[in-house]
Formats: C-alpha cells, structure tokens, sequence
C-alpha cells in the first residue's frame, strides 16, 4: 500500500519519538493514523505499515488483532464496544449487548443497514464497579447501561447521525 505524503508526515513524527533502532514501537500510532484516515486497518494497510517500519507484517498484524480499538473492516459512524467480560457478565453485559443488537436489528459485529451502528462485544474496558459498561467510539465510556440508558443512547446517537 501507498500512503500519502501527509500519512507518512505523520507517520516520521511519531517515529521520531523513539530511539532509531526502535523505531517498530510506533507501531500502535502508525496503526491508529491509518484507521483515522481510512476508518478502518486494510491487511494492505498492515503491510505498509510493517514495510515503513522495517517489522514483519505478521508482528503488524497481531497488534491489530490485539486491540479491539482498530478495526479490521469498516464500522459504522458509531462503534458500540459493549463489555462482556466476566465482572461485567455478572452484572448485566451480555444482556446490554443482546439489548442493544435486538433494538438495532443487528448480530454482534454487525453493522446496521444504513452503516450508522456497529455493535461488538468487547473484552474488559476496566470499569468493573460500574458494569455493565460499553465504549463509543472507542472514545467515550458509559457505566451503569441499562435498558433505558443504552435505548436513550440509541435514540441520541440516532440523532446526531
């Protein structure tokens, strides 16, 4: 893959910020400008990445698959991470996650029809005491979602897409 003269701009800024025989830890930063650029991580997008930074492509590829903050394939405008880790099981996530893709007519991972949701379910978002919890945007956390809050988020997002 080509990146333009800004990504790779960018790209040496963030490089810069290492030792040169290091240059492979910025990687999660090189991986997060693509996904704000392009909205999502390509395997072409991965190759470049690890072509640019002198590291297999592989070694590229398990960070993405890591993190569940890049995303593999495009999302939706609004990327609902619901918790269904253990504590949060215990207190209600799977229910929010089943609450949320029943009332948005969507399968886990799934995007909406008209690509405004994507709801995934998420490993632990570390806010145990405040479960069941859930990341927009891989941005904004919520704590305490029950049916009302998570269908008046719907609702507001709906809004606002």
């Amino acid at each position: 893959m080509t990146f333009t003269e800004h990504t790779l701009a960018r790209f040496a800024k963030e490089v810069a910020k290492y030792p040169a025989d290091q240059k492979q830890s910025a990687v999660m930063a090189c991986l997060a400008i693509v996904q704000h650029e392009q909205g999502h991580v390509s395997p072409e997008a991965e190759q470049g990445i690890a072509a640019y930074l002198g590291m297999p492509a592989i070694a590229v590829h398990e960070v993405t698959t890591f993190y569940n903050m890049y995303n593999q394939q495009p999302v939706g405008k609004f990327k609902l991470n619901v918790c269904t880790n253990l504590p949060c099981q215990l207190r209600g996530g799977d229910h929010a996650l089943d609450h949320v893709c029943q009332k948005l007519g969507v399968e886990p991972y799934g995007t909406t029809a008209d690509g405004t949701f994507t709801v995934q379910p998420s490993e632990c978002l570390g806010a145990c005491a405040d479960a069941p919890v859930m990341l927009v945007n891989d941005r904004q956390m919520l704590s305490f979602m029950s049916d009302a809050r998570l269908d008046e988020l719907i609702a507001t997002l709906k809004s606002e897409g």
